[in-house]
């Protein structure tokens, strides 16, 4: 995957052409062609055209050979988000499978949140379940997340960090789980760069100034071992892999060391054409070199969650300094490189593998719908989803031998509930290597655990929510006293959602109607009014959370009402310190003294028309024609105040009204509507016309009048011009 290069569509289409059919080609390109079309006239902060973005996007998808699905997406994965375009019209001009990575990787809009915190969280759940749905909506959104990183100079410092971190925290991590490391390394290393800018160009310029010491010392090994390989026929690809910039910061920091007391900073990567080889080349790199104790690993017998494979080796190399060898297959490299998005990879137009059989091996990847429908708090969902995923992991075995990860500080009831939930209500205690421990201990790698239970078992205590570490683990515990303790539960949490109303300043009769709380069961997953009170009465969801959202609408409504008491007042105090004179408009605003009026410039009412009034801020009542469209919205009828014309000065003052007058264009048109309305006796403040090819004329003209009973005299008058087609009253 090129940095640094601008990837356009006709590069997609030729790198998707050795891959994929012509008909999956030409949806790709349409597929552009459509967000071409959305995001015109749309710019980045950059000063680039906006399409530049979705292009780079659907490029990394192209560099991982994604399916004509995925590149789709990720051309259109801003449509919705950033333009018109509706998740439904996007269904309808593509597919259901298309729309749905698109809706998966679009943040939440509409919806006000408490916090951007909180909302970042709903932003991030909704994502997640997409990705347990359909692993493709994460790789959109991972390629999305790179090319933003590629471009983050352009935006502000603050932003920069915050971006950066979010980065560190979430995507470089699932990268990572999910064995991008091709994509999680380059997130990680952008990352460093604006979270601590000094650290990384110091790293940058110390193995600027070692490379050629470094890559003549890996010359000189991967000669020695093709020399060894050689004359045991195997053939292998061997090359030098220098260590990330974010990899050496880390050790720095985690270890305490400074830059030259890293000896790893570059490994050798020898990749070979069987299984067989890899354990072949062990032998002779062990024969060459003396290991070091406790540093071989073998990732092929045991892969990685990830999928990864590869034997991990360190000796002490031809100088005496400890020198890392990773040995792995073509087909273990290419999965280590691209990790997930290798299952997807097109070979003569047919996919390669059941994209189920590798999905069930990412058992974490499952459980992620079961914290959905057990966290009812996108932030308290995102706090687990950190420890669960993305923390160091611990892998422990069962009596039988297999394998079981968890997360680093996970004890023998975090194994217990991993295993089964019954088993997990069931134990009393654990045998860790044939030992008995204690409850709270903590596993390490390679530890053997046997779980002992009882059928006379209480189940769960409330003190081993405190203790485990998994949310899989805290979540069974709270599913078990949610069930054990119901009723009490849900008088518990009707007593609590009741006060944090009052505290509202509202009565729960009014608050908890019918509308209201299934709209709250609905966003939380609720079966019923019982099941919400039973989640607050067992702690799994906050009163006041549930109390802000059974409220928001009356909330809103009251701040309407608050914001217009407060605007009229405004108006009124505004015009008691300018001692505006009352009726310079003319008219009367009823049961207020005054109060200063003005006549909206957009309909021009006059005397004789229906009028009705609208609260402005800063500049007091703004009087309109009844039929103005400009306020005729919902949020505009709320500031509406009843008005009328002053009788005693309908007469004496003169009113703006607009005019137009389309007819026949013939030399003297224009002369003789003004004569017409000369012989009235009305003065002209503003006279503006033209024609069109087709000999219409259209001239628009400003007057002064006293009333509506004037108004029609003149339209009268200028009706009996000859050649004149209309006469109409116009807004500004």
């Amino acid at each position: 995957m090129a940095k640094d290069d601008i990837v356009t569509i006709e590069d997609i289409i030729d790198k998707s052409s050795k891959y994929l059919t012509d008909e999956d080609t030409a949806f790709i390109r349409r597929a552009y062609e459509f967000a071409e079309r959305a995001h015109a006239e749309q710019f980045r902060k950059s000063g680039e055209p906006y399409i530049i973005h979705p292009v780079q996007v659907a490029g990394i998808l192209v560099d991982l050979e994604m399916d004509p699905e995925t590149i789709a997406g990720g051309f259109l994965h801003d449509v919705i988000e950033d333009t018109d375009i509706t998740l439904e019209g996007l269904e309808q001009a593509f597919n259901h499978e298309v729309a749905m990575l698109v809706d998966g990787v679009t943040k939440l809009g509409k919806i006000k949140y408490k916090s951007k915190e909180a909302l970042q969280a709903e932003n991030h759940r909704k994502m997640f379940v997409a990705m347990a749905k359909d692993i493709r909506v994460i790789l959109i959104k991972l390629a999305d997340r790179l090319h933003n990183m590629r471009t983050l100079k352009h935006l502000r410092p603050d932003k920069q960090r915050r971006i950066s971190n979010e980065t560190l925290e979430i995507f470089a991590p699932l990268a990572h789980r999910l064995g991008i490391s091709t994509i999680k390394w380059e997130l990680e290393d952008t990352a460093l760069r604006y979270l601590n800018p000094q650290q990384y160009y110091r790293i940058v310029q110390l193995m600027k100034q070692k490379r050629n010491q470094r890559e003549s010392y890996i010359d000189e090994v991967i000669d020695e071992v093709a020399d060894q390989l050689k004359d045991v026929n195997i053939e292998a690809e061997m090359s030098g892999r220098p260590k990330h910039l974010y990899s050496i910061y880390r050790k720095m920091v985690k270890q305490n060391k400074q830059f030259n007391e890293i000896y790893d900073l570059l490994a050798v990567r020898i990749l070979v054409g069987s299984i067989k080889d890899c354990y072949a080349v062990l032998g002779i790199i062990h024969t060459c070199w003396k290991p070091m104790p406790g540093r071989f690993k073998d990732y092929i017998a045991m892969p990685k969650p990830n999928l990864y494979q590869s034997l991990h080796t360190t000796v002490i190399g031809p100088k005496g300094d400890p020198l890392e060898v990773q040995i792995r297959t073509k087909e273990m490299h290419e999965i280590a490189e691209y990790g997930i998005a290798a299952h997807w990879a097109y070979k003569e137009g047919k996919q390669v593998n059941n994209k189920k059989s590798f999905e069930e091996k990412l058992t974490w990847f499952r459980e992620i719908l079961e914290w959905q429908n057990d966290t009812h708090d996108a932030e308290e969902f995102m706090e687990s989803l950190k420890v669960d995923l993305f923390s160091d992991m611990v892998y422990v075995f069962t009596p039988k031998g297999d394998v079981i990860e968890l997360p680093s500080g996970s004890i023998p009831l975090d194994f217990a509930f991993k295993i089964h939930t019954e088993i997990g209500n069931k134990t009393i205690g654990a045998k860790i290597n044939g030992k008995m421990e204690p409850l709270d201990y903590k596993l390490k790698n390679g530890d053997i655990i046997e779980v002992m239970t009882s059928k006379h078992s209480y189940g769960p205590s409330q003190d081993w929510l405190k203790i485990t570490q998994t949310s899989q683990a805290k979540n069974k515990i709270r599913q078990f006293f949610k069930k054990q303790r119901r009723d009490e539960n849900i008088s518990k949490g009707k007593e609590a959602v009741d006060k944090e109303i009052r505290a509202l300043l509202f009565e729960p009769k009014e608050v908890l109607t019918n509308e209201n709380l299934d709209r709250v069961n609905e966003k939380f997953n609720f079966s019923g009014e019982d099941d919400m009170y039973a989640a607050v009465g067992y702690q799994g969801i906050t009163a006041a959370l549930v109390a802000t959202r059974l409220t928001d609408k009356l909330r809103a409504t009251r701040q309407k009402e608050q914001d217009l008491v407060q605007t009229l007042e405004e108006v009124k105090t505004e015009v008691k310190n300018k001692k505006s004179p009352r009726g310079d408009s003319g008219v009367h605003v009823e049961g207020i003294d005054n109060l200063l009026v003005r006549l909206s410039k957009c309909c021009n009412p006059v005397p004789g028309d229906k009028i009705m009034g609208y609260i402005t801020k800063g500049r007091g009542v703004s009087v309109h024609r009844a039929d103005c469209p400009n306020v005729q919205t919902e949020e505009a009828k709320e500031r509406y105040l009843h008005v009328e014309w002053e009788e005693n000065q309908i007469d004496q003052k003169q009113y703006h009204v607009d005019l137009e007058i389309s007819g026949y264009d013939r030399r003297g048109f224009l002369n003789g509507v003004l004569q017409a309305v000369n012989e009235t006796k009305t003065n002209i403040t503003h006279v503006n016309g033209r024609s069109d090819r087709n000999k219409i004329a259209i001239i628009q003209i400003t007057i002064l009048i006293h009333n509506t009973s004037h108004l029609r005299k003149i339209v009268e008058r200028i009706k009996q011009i000859k050649d004149v087609y209309t006469v109409t009253r116009t807004l500004q």
